[in-house]
């Protein structure tokens, strides 16, 4: 990813708090739901509780998509992304506390509910692969492909 695809997408994921993460069911049905996120770069920190139906797609697929973007009046100043990527779940105690730090940091509001244990707890690690890129101020419909 060239330097100004990497700012782009570092800017849409820093101006929003929620994606569309979809997932691979089962029954062969995809599966989009709407999650709060924090990023670390291009690393991208999900957390949801082990019982979540994308938990268990996820165990079975770790292949995911994402969008993050919002609500335009003009459609002229559309910005967002769409991105492929990869689920993993974090295991490592101390990458779980520095994803809750962070989620923490960008939702001071978290500390104001009770603290569920880190074991009551999954933490999805999203790396991307594919980023297509919609920026719309630089014509309708403008998409750019670009690897991770």
């Amino acid at each position: 990813m060239d330097k100004n695809s990497e700012r782009f997408t570092l800017d849409v994921l820093a101006k929003h708090n929620a994606l569309t993460l979809a997932t691979n069911r089962e029954d062969g049905w995809p599966q989009a739901t709407t999650v709060g996120y924090v990023n670390e770069g291009l690393t991208i920190y999900v957390m949801t509780f082990p019982e979540a139906q994308k938990v268990a797609n996820i165990r079975r697929d770790p292949r995911v998509s994402l969008t993050v973007d919002s609500e335009e009046s003009d459609w002229g100043r559309i910005k967002g992304l769409s991105i492929a990527a990869t689920a993993e779940f974090v295991t490592d105690a101390g990458e779980i506390q520095h994803a809750i730090h962070l989620m923490i940091e960008k939702f001071p509001q978290i500390k104001e509910y009770p603290q569920p244990d880190p074991s009551e707890i999954v933490v999805l690690k999203l790396t991307p692969k594919i980023v297509s890129i919609l920026n719309y101020e630089k014509g309708f419909g403008h998409t750019e492909l670009v690897e991770a």
